[in-house]
């Protein structure tokens, strides 16, 4: 999984919106496979080869039903091994989506897991804090003082040490997918815990996105879904949910040393592939070293570019046009986020219409081309369009494609 130096002491993964059905679908296969695959990982490792807990962070039944409670503790049963801790915690669809539906769940989850809403473990010398939402998403009072007293014990250990926290919304504006599925009720009892390294979903955002990871006051990391994948994003062709939207199951496998540092690896449960990166956190106690932060990232991107065999072709018709065009290349990412295509009458420059389309990064195995539709068009006329490359950090392409078509 890398290359340094790096003997860990304590590995997990993490999942969340599993989305058990009541019917078997393909929800099941994926959660099943993600465990296997978790334990191959751990088994692979020259040196360390345990897989020390399994946290799924809320949502993992779809709509709160009895069996699917008993679906996911099954196959926990089935394929979890001795050694590996559970922690499962519960969010507004095991409160079957209706914000005042939190008790049923929670006696749901004593009964059948043998665990509370909230839980504060130590496995391995780490501590582990995971905290249910007092109602749908949100955190009441009495919430926010139980994760605060579990907090304050935790730090008692070691103020340097990680506490590895898990809540099921994302904190509002840190990872990809707190715009729209972000909570902010935590904040308060988070922030004199700079050694915090948290987990969150809800948002079912890709955690290969590299704003799947933030940093501020605190360490924040996305968990994305095994069910479908959601964007953050709300001018892309399609809205927020694409068209391959399920397509989707992801994992983190987590990592931490003698010395404090954590590593998170981004995983493709489809493929049995990681993704490129390797998060890495030095010194989770100083904010002063993180590499995350808004700052250093959106100054310091490389502006994403089409390399010189990229092409663009078009495809029309006497009222539409298909432009299928070649990804960009940044030296600083894998992948780009997304493309903005302008399209213009030729004869005076007028726009006539503005397209803006995924990359469709999220897939392991994206696509090498691209293609939009535009519909609409006049007949006999001749158009322009221009097809610029977006990074994920506001950084656009140095260079643009483009290409002339004339309709029928």
């Amino acid at each position: 999984m890398q290359n340094e130096k790096f003997e860990p002491i304590i590995r997990f993964a993490v999942m969340s919106d599993l989305h058990i059905k009541d019917e078997h679908r393909y929800e099941h296969d994926r959660f099943k496979k993600g465990i296997q695959d978790a334990y191959k990982i751990a088994e692979s490792h020259e040196t360390y080869k345990c897989l020390d807990a399994l946290i799924l962070n809320g949502d993992f039944a779809d709509n709160g039903t009895e069996i699917q409670f008993q679906t996911v503790k099954n196959i926990c049963d089935e394929n979890l091994k001795e050694g590996t801790e559970l922690i499962a915690s519960v969010a507004s669809h095991e409160y079957n989506t209706r914000a005042f539906a939190m008790e049923p769940a929670w006696e749901k989850l004593r009964r059948i897991f043998g665990m509370e809403p909230d839980v504060h473990k130590v496995i391995k010398g780490f501590h582990f804090v995971s905290t249910s939402p007092s109602r749908g998403c949100n955190f009441n009072d009495e919430k926010k003082a139980i994760a605060y007293n579990n907090l304050k014990e935790a730090s008692k250990d070691d103020p340097k040490k990680p506490i590895f926290t898990f809540q099921h919304p994302h904190m509002s504006g840190s990872v990809y997918g707190s715009i729209l599925w972000g909570e902010d009720d935590l904040y308060e009892s988070y922030m004199d815990f700079p050694q915090i390294v948290d987990f969150s979903g809800h948002s079912h955002a890709p955690i290969n996105d590299p704003r799947s990871v933030y940093q501020e006051h605190f360490t924040c990391f996305g968990t994305g879904t095994l069910s479908y994948f959601e964007l953050d994003e709300f001018d892309k062709e399609g809205g927020t949910i694409p068209a391959n939207k399920t397509e989707a199951a992801q994992m983190l496998i987590v990592e931490a040393d003698k010395d404090n540092r954590v590593r998170v690896y981004p995983y493709d449960i489809l493929t049995g592939n990681f993704f490129p990166f390797v998060w890495k956190v030095d010194v989770p106690s100083d904010p002063e070293t993180f590499l995350y932060t808004d700052y250093k990232r959106y100054s310091e991107a490389k502006k994403p570019y089409f390399k010189d065999d990229a092409k663009a072709e078009t495809k029309a018709t006497d009222s539409s046009a298909v432009i299928e065009f070649s990804q960009a290349v940044a030296d600083d990412m894998p992948y780009v986020n997304n493309y903005d295509i302008i399209l213009r009458r030729k004869a005076d420059g007028v726009i006539v219409s503005q397209k803006s389309i995924w990359s469709d990064y999220y897939l392991y195995n994206m696509p090498a081309t691209r293609s939009v539709e535009f519909k609409n068009l006049e007949s006999g006329t001749e158009y322009t369009a221009k097809i610029t490359a977006e990074g994920f950090f506001k950084n656009r392409s140095t260079n643009s494609l483009t290409v002339e078509f004339k309709t029928l």
